[in-house]
């Protein structure tokens, strides 16, 4: 199959990445794709972002080379209580919020059970999608916390990137793969794009998908139109920037 949506990636405001939202664009309409979410890093991250960089995001046209533009950020969870590193009134502006932990900015790095963490986000109205959970030394209750993405309307995201740069969370992505597709969880298959190149390339974590006869259906940016029906089941309306809200 072929993911139409890539809900995210990275532009040079998130400075570990390497390419700008029109080369992201470009790379996109070059693979056929029907939108991209630029969804870079929030500030607690060390080089992630200014706030204002995303009450700023209504710059960024809402179409490019042919290609829709979603308006995002990747959060990062910072401690075991689940907070994040944006205030709710940019994430209201959103289309697409993803949370990650990333170990520079996570304080309870070492903890054995982050199930707290990942509780505490799934139960945020503001969160769409968990996004590469697998790190075996972030552990959580997989089970538990799927259950809930399901009754809360979450998605949780299989990271193609991971494959390459998280390769001892292999393992339990494919675990937290199977355990929603017994579920019947809904998933994002997505790049974590760091550069233009990686736009259009899901390969392995597809393959992966492939070898566990997961269901299409279960794969929510397969296309720009599921993804929307997915969020307005959940009450969120994309492309509904608020203008008075922003800078």
């Amino acid at each position: 199959m072929k993911i139409l949506l890539d809900t995210h990636t990275h532009t040079i405001a998130s400075t570990h990445a390497y390419s700008t939202v029109l080369e992201l664009a470009q790379k996109a309409a070059d693979e056929g794709m029907e939108a991209i979410a630029i969804t870079d890093h929030a500030p607690a991250i060390p080089d992630g972002v200014h706030p204002w960089h995303f009450r700023n995001l209504k710059a960024i046209p809402r179409e490019i080379y042919g290609v829709k533009i979603l308006y995002g950020a990747e959060v990062n969870i910072v401690d075991l209580e689940g907070n994040i590193d944006l205030e709710d009134d940019i994430l209201e502006l959103l289309d697409v919020v993803n949370a990650s932990i990333h170990k520079p900015c996570y304080k309870d790095y070492g903890a054995k059970d982050n199930t707290s963490a990942y509780l505490a986000v799934v139960n945020n109205p503001l969160i769409d999608v968990i996004c590469h959970s697998g790190a075996p030394d972030l552990a959580y209750d997989y089970e538990r916390i799927i259950d809930l993405a399901k009754k809360n309307h979450k998605l949780i995201e299989i990271n193609n990137h991971s494959f390459f740069v998280r390769k001892s969370s292999i393992p339990n992505c494919r675990k937290i793969a199977e355990i929603c597709k017994e579920k019947e969880v809904g998933i994002v298959v997505s790049s974590d794009a760091h550069i233009s190149f990686d736009i259009g390339d899901y390969t392995n974590a597809l393959d992966m998908l492939k070898e566990i006869s997961f269901p299409e259906k279960l794969i929510m940016n397969r296309n720009l139109t599921a993804f929307e029906e997915f969020m307005a089941e959940k009450g969120k309306k994309l492309f509904s920037w608020h203008v008075d809200a922003a800078l």
